[in-house]
């Protein structure tokens, strides 16, 4: 049974039907983004094992198709086998060798940056600074003690929390969150609709607001807002319940012990161990049109643990790479051009995929240097 498996996943036919898939997958998948997007496509397709079919009207879902991780990974197993049961040591198998490596980096790089790349965006108005970034589709329920007046306490509860409803506690806070009610991406209007339903709280801000359910968006370009209802429970009983929403500009406000507390639905943070301050953000045209020639954002990276203080310029093709992360010039706000927002890339295994090619393409010359010159050593014998 063993040496069975073995002659399988060894099996030069099982590379061809691994590569013939991938290349199924990957026409289908560019096909579906057209009905669903870029974001879902790359999610059913090439971030999963299996692309499931959903019959019309049923909960069912059937596997039909292996997807990328699934013919990812055999494909890695077939040739990490492969190359251990045939290739024989060598000075003429080196170039075999390193063009394997590099392959076998190649997979595992794409690996790596699906499972730890985030993307996220800082958005800096001219004369303020920001220590942290936001990401682009997952929200948070941030709880902020502002009772202090040189510092807050924030305690984040995140989405997919959320999701789950019940009761959230936490050491840091006096009371329960009760999730009563919490829509992935929504819609509130201030007027009644018959598509709408009330929202019924009992504190704060919001009872006077409808509001609804929506699909969650698949688009690159667009991002769910999601909304809900949560109650705050302490021992002595409930302090009310209150509408949270991605919408909504403010937070919630209210007062428990003394102590002042603002509930908001926001993006989530990821905080950063220094400030980056916007010194000046430009916006350069063409003389004499309105076509765009470059954006740059002149900014000052304060780090008080080390001691940095220094001014850089971020522009088009020249990103700021610092402390494992890059930021790119992405946007700025367009309505009085005094705003830059930067995207933030991290990804830890960027260097993998310029490595594997790298090491591709040595072991491709040297492997054909060794032919040649063996080739050129026989002739000179003969």
């Amino acid at each position: 049974m063993l040496g069975r498996m073995v002659k399988i996943f060894t099996s030069l036919r099982l590379t061809v039907v691994l590569l013939a898939l991938g290349l199924v997958l990957v026409f289908w998948g560019t096909l579906a983004q057209v009905n669903l997007g870029l974001y879902k496509a790359q999610n059913e397709f090439f971030r999963s094992f299996f692309i499931f079919w959903q019959p019309k009207g049923s909960g069912l879902k059937l596997p039909v198709f292996p997807g990328g991780y699934l013919i990812g990974g055999l494909l890695l197993i077939n040739l990490l086998a492969a190359h251990t049961r045939y290739y024989q040591p060598g000075k003429r198998k080196i170039g075999i060798a390193m063009i394997h490596l590099g392959v076998v980096l190649l997979l595992v790089g794409q690996l790596l940056t699906d499972v730890l790349s985030t993307e996220s965006s800082m958005h800096i108005r001219q004369g303020s600074s920001a220590n942290y970034s936001e990401a682009g589709r997952s929200f948070e329920l941030a709880v902020v003690d502002t009772t202090d007046a040189d510092s807050d306490k924030v305690v984040a509860i995140p989405e997919h929390r959320l999701l789950k409803r019940g009761d959230i506690s936490h050491s840091e806070l006096p009371f329960t969150v009760r999730v009563k009610a919490f829509y992935g991406n929504s819609s509130l209007a201030e007027k009644a609709d018959p598509n709408y339903q009330e929202v019924k709280t009992t504190a704060g801000f919001g009872a006077d607001f409808w509001w609804r359910e929506l699909p969650r968006e698949t688009a690159m370009d667009r991002r769910d807002m999601p909304s809900g209802i949560v109650e705050l429970l302490t021992a002595q009983g409930s302090l009310g319940t209150y509408l949270v929403s991605g919408f909504l500009s403010r937070p919630q406000q209210l007062t428990h012990n003394g102590r002042t507390y603002q509930l908001q639905l926001r993006p989530a943070r990821i905080y950063k161990p220094f400030h980056m301050y916007l010194v000046e953000f430009k916006y350069d045209k063409y003389p004499g049109t309105e076509i765009p020639k470059n954006f740059s954002s002149r900014v000052r990276l304060q780090r008080p643990d080390t001691g940095e203080n220094r001014e850089v310029l971020i522009y088009m093709n020249n990103p700021l790479r610092y402390a494992g992360e890059t930021y790119y010039q992405a946007d700025w706000d367009h309505e009085d051009e005094k705003g830059t927002i930067l995207q933030v890339v991290h990804n830890p295994s960027w260097l993998t995929p310029y490595f594997s090619c790298v090491l591709v393409a040595a072991g491709l010359m040297v492997q054909f240097l060794t032919h040649l010159f063996a080739f050129a050593r026989k002739r000179r014998i003969a």
